[in-house]
């Protein structure tokens, strides 16, 4: 079968397509036939390797010193369900599915990918595309994750930072869907898309510093990790949350924030739980969760699509289409 390979660290043109064997299911696994896949920031960072100093080695010693261990990325999916092992009950040959590989190796970007039917695995909506599901399990599942992890309540005042991207998108609406007043921040290009997501308010950051208009918010929510709590919290509200997609923050930090300030800080990483995944498609499927895609590639362009990616401007998901040709 065809996969991106990460043959080393670096830019974008570390990532090559090449024929490697095609999985087979263990017993409790089902052999996913993948139409869609999606490059997101995590593959980004992990390509890259763009991490704080503090993190390097930590880092090295989970994703590989000299290349990475797990050389095919790809966090998330959505495709058929081709074979499935003898224990296998929950899934058929035939279902259309979307899940997460984040914590299975990742692998998304291949032509098949074998899950086990207990993971983060869940039949995908009639009406909607490979490409919209695709992008649930992880993007729309870490807005969800951080927004309960807050406590979100109906009439709270909430600030979405990087309101224009993958997570953003999809947390300006779970925020709305939550109740609460949502102000979205974003560049001038995306004003208009962050309005038409439910947005009460939306701030152009290239015309204005929320930290410095006088307003606090219950909630504010960085979803590109380009923010501090330093710079945030004069707008934030005692007990309020400041979250953070990007920051890894030991625990004892997080105790001495909400101690000496009165505001609790949450970062690190959202792992997807099937839970939350049949939770996200409810909401597509009853018209109130949308999602946004900025651009589509071909696998055979996911050099492209990681350029693109890189440059930190993808108005929500960027998707990698999946072809297969009579693999065997």
């Amino acid at each position: 079968m065809k996969a991106v390979i990460a043959t080393g660290y670096g830019s974008p043109e570390v990532l090559q397509l090449q024929e490697v064997e095609k999985p087979t299911p263990k017993d409790n696994e089902l052999l996913i036939k993948v139409h869609a896949t999606t490059v997101n920031a995590g593959d980004d960072r992990m390509r890259s390797f763009n991490v704080p100093p503090l993190f390097w080695l930590p880092a090295r010693l989970t994703l590989g010193f000299t290349k990475p261990k797990q050389p095919i990325f790809g966090m998330e999916l959505a495709g058929e369900v081709e074979a499935v092992g003898k224990e296998v009950t929950r899934f058929k040959v035939g279902d259309q599915v979307f899940a997460s590989t984040f914590t299975e190796n990742f692998g998304a970007h291949a032509e098949y990918k074998c899950l086990p039917e207990e993971g983060a695995v869940v039949t995908k909506p009639q009406l909607m595309t490979d490409e919209e599901a695709t992008t649930l399990p992880i993007s729309a599942n870490t807005a969800l994750f951080f927004l309960k992890a807050a406590n979100i309540q109906p009439g709270q005042k909430v600030l979405i930072y990087g309101a224009a991207g993958s997570v953003g998108t999809f947390a300006v609406q779970l925020a709305k869907y939550f109740g609460a007043d949502v102000t979205g921040v974003c560049s001038t290009g995306n004003v208009a898309l962050v309005k038409s997501l439910g947005a009460d308010q939306v701030i152009d950051y290239t015309q204005e510093d929320f930290t410095k208009s006088g307003k606090t918010y219950d909630i504010i929510f960085d979803a590109v990790g380009k923010t501090t709590f330093a710079h945030c919290q004069s707008a934030l509200k005692r007990n309020g949350y400041y979250l953070h997609t990007v920051m890894v923050l030991p625990e004892i930090q997080g105790r001495w924030y909400a101690l000496t300030t009165g505001k609790k800080v949450i970062g690190g990483t959202a792992v997807p739980r099937r839970e939350a995944l049949v939770f996200l498609k409810e909401l597509v499927e009853t018209g109130r969760l949308k999602v946004v895609i900025d651009r589509c590639y071909p696998l055979e362009q996911i050099v492209e699509a990681h350029r693109y990616v890189e440059t930190g401007h993808k108005k929500g998901n960027v998707v990698i289409t999946v072809e297969q040709n009579n693999v065997q």
